[in-house]
């Protein structure tokens, strides 16, 4: 008997490969999209298309009606903004994804991020799911939000209402990419990328495919109800690969020296400044978690969904990493016409 799911955020980058593994895996979908007629580029993936929107709970009733599962990957994601947006996306939006799920006696696998630990992700040992979550900083409203959810999707599985599980991702990578590629893609672009402390730093990135496998190994192990994944180290990729895939896939070279910390340092201030210069003062704010990123090794383990869910993700960071820039880059120069 054919499974049938509903992907909400079907049109973001985990979205859209949530559709493509369940398709590809012989699951009959339903994509959630605001507008049938400008997202049909998804029907080319075999997904029925419903149009409706996470925050409309009639539109997620009737989209969940006749679901296995419902996978819950649409949010309100950024650094900045207001608490009551965040809040209404994705702590009021999830209640009503949960609210569609159980009207529907369905399954839901939560997306939520590794965003809720804020800065105490960073430990002496590797951070699991067994850490517990800090109080974080009011300006914090996007963890802040997703730590709410998270809280909510597993009360109403512990209440008996669903059956949930949660995955956590941090930053990802890979075709349709709003995010990263767009972020430092137009530094790398312009040929100079300084790598701090010899470049040997673990990024704490991971491919969307990757994501989309270990969400859907989630939703099909019974075991998982009621348990919290990581899905936060796919495989290893240092900042020399990312410079190396960036030259490959943006097909330019790029000028990457060995600095030390504290002159990497000055240099993303000095960045910080061109970037604002140059009229992109959203790269700017994003400079500090930028520069986090490249000097702090990765610090979570996803050794549980690895042993529980047999998650062995196939994309390796010099196919898919290098794919993505090469498709960013191909996305600029052909407009909205590559998303399609």
């Amino acid at each position: 008997m054919t499974r049938r799911a509903l992907v909400t955020g079907a049109t973001g980058m985990l979205g859209s490969h949530i559709v493509e593994r369940l398709a590809g895996d012989g699951w009959s979908v339903r994509a959630l999209v605001r507008d049938r007629a400008r997202d049909r580029w998804l029907k080319a993936s075999g997904a029925e298309l419903v149009e409706g929107h996470f925050e409309d709970a009639e539109s997620l009733t009737r989209a969940a009606a006749g679901c296995d599962v419902v996978f819950h990957a649409a949010a309100v994601i950024g650094s900045g903004g207001d608490w009551e947006s965040f809040h209404r996306g994705n702590v009021l939006g999830t209640d009503r994804v949960v609210r569609a799920a159980e009207a529907a006696h369905a399954r839901l696998v939560h997306v939520s991020s590794t965003a809720v630990y804020g800065g105490a992700r960073y430990r002496s040992e590797p951070t699991d799911e067994s850490v517990p979550l800090p109080v974080l900083p009011e300006q914090d409203v996007y963890g802040r939000s997703k730590q709410e959810a998270e809280r909510l999707v597993l009360a109403a599985h512990d209440a008996g209402r669903i059956w949930a599980a949660v995955v956590r991702p941090p930053v990802m990578y890979g075709r349709r990419d709003r995010q990263f590629a767009p972020r430092i893609g137009p530094v790398l672009e312009r040929g100079f990328f300084p790598r701090i402390g010899g470049g040997r730093t673990r990024l704490t990135v991971v491919h969307a495919a990757s994501v989309a496998e270990g969400a859907v190994l989630a939703a099909t192990t019974d075991a998982a109800g009621g348990r919290v994944y990581l899905l936060a180290n796919d495989h290893p990729v240092t900042v020399t690969d990312l410079v190396r895939c960036a030259e490959e896939g943006l097909e330019r070279r790029i000028w990457s020296p060995e600095v030390s910390t504290r002159v990497g340092s000055a240099a993303f201030g000095a960045l910080q400044w061109i970037v604002r210069a140059i009229g992109r003062a959203d790269l700017a704010r994003h400079a500090r978690g930028t520069l986090e990123m490249l000097t702090r090794d990765n610090p979570f383990t996803s050794a549980r969904a690895r042993s529980e869910l047999g998650w062995a993700p196939a994309t390796r960071p010099e196919v898919g990493l290098t794919d993505a820039f090469h498709w960013w880059k191909a996305s600029r120069v052909a407009g909205t016409a590559a998303l399609r």
